[in-house]
């Protein structure tokens, strides 16, 4: 038998796969586009979950508010004023009330007969030398817009008006 030969050592080395990179490039991809979808759906499950109540008021705040509509008490109230020591003074106001709720709207213009007699007592029980100043003016507001509230409060269980703006003020 001849003798043995020992095989060369560089031939018992396993030679590389040409495949194998493109494998570890698949695997790769394939683990990205799991992490991309994994990721897609945790953010797109977390705006879908129904809001707690307590995160839900924070959003709020920055909400805007309903547009504003207004109602105008109209003809314009024309009242005598008392107080006058030199001769008779006359006041004669417009009144506008602004509201941001429709029903509360239509609940005014239902009641507008009520109101205006309210503020017609209110508008003649004033003193002319008061409502020459600025801040008796604003009184006077303040004065008649409670008095809406007040009745609006009574007839349909909400204040009704956010506030009540004189559009002309003359006295005479």
């Amino acid at each position: 038998m001849p003798p043995a030969e020992k095989p060369d050592p560089k031939l018992l080395k396993p030679t590389p796969k040409a495949g194998k990179p493109w494998l570890i490039i698949g695997l790769v991809a394939l683990v990205a586009a799991g992490a991309a979808g994994g990721g897609a759906w945790f953010f797109a499950s977390r705006n879908a979950a129904p809001a707690k109540p307590e995160a839900k008021a924070a959003p709020d705040a920055g909400k805007v508010p309903a547009p504003a509509q207004y109602f105008a008490l109209e003809p314009p109230f024309v009242v005598n004023l008392i107080g006058s020591a030199g001769g008779a003074r006359y006041l004669q106001v417009e009144v506008q009330l602004m509201t941001r709720d429709p029903e509360s709207l239509k609940a005014i213009e239902l009641h507008a007969p009520a109101l205006r007699a309210k503020l017609l007592m209110l508008f003649a029980q004033q003193n002319a030398e008061e409502l020459i100043t600025r801040a008796g003016k604003e009184k006077l507001q303040a004065q008649a817009l409670a008095e809406v509230r007040k009745l609006m409060k009574a007839e349909t269980g909400k204040p009704g008006a956010e506030q009540l703006l004189f559009t002309s003020f003359v006295m005479q």
